[in-house]
């Protein structure tokens, strides 16, 4: 049973939360911790629900070898018991997710993904209106974050 679960947020979940949720699951792989913490991920909007993640996403990650999958969620309300983190990917994300949490045990468990990179803060930027090179850099973006959160999860939890 997994010790942590953590759902990471965006927009549409076709783009940034998918490519966080992939790389998490490889690193947590490699580090011998899939079985310990459950990944998901989710969007605050509705227009890509069931839809795979966005082809330009996919193909960053197996350029770098890791492998999105799943299909985008719109984010619910029951998330926040069955989260311990809501990672969100921009501050727009963490509007619309502290506005959905049902109280305030529910919204302290929001976080932003850039908090976990060393020497970061801020949003991820969404890379859905440009062309490859803003999926790099988000891959960049969200491979150091999610490497920082699990030195956070190592510490906090004792994983």
């Amino acid at each position: 049973m997994p010790e942590v679960r953590i759902v990471f947020v965006c927009l549409g979940n076709i783009c940034r939360s998918p490519t966080a949720e992939g790389i998490m699951r490889k690193l947590l792989a490699d580090e011998g911790l899939d079985g310990v913490v459950e990944i998901d991920s989710a969007g605050t909007g509705s227009w890509h629900v069931g839809e795979p993640p966005d082809a330009r996403a996919a193909e960053e990650a197996r350029a770098r070898g890791f492998r999105l999958g799943g299909a985008a969620r719109q984010v619910q309300r029951d998330d926040f018991a069955r989260f311990d983190y809501l990672v969100a990917m921009d501050g727009s994300n963490r509007n619309n997710l502290e506005r959905l949490a049902p109280d305030a045990g529910a919204e302290a468990k929001i976080r932003m993904l850039r908090d976990f990179e060393p020497g970061g803060g801020g949003d991820v930027p969404d890379p859905y209106y440009g062309g490859a090179e803003g999926f790099q850099k988000v891959f960049d973006i969200c491979e150091r974050s999610c490497r920082g959160l699990i030195e956070h999860l190592r510490r906090e939890h004792g994983l």
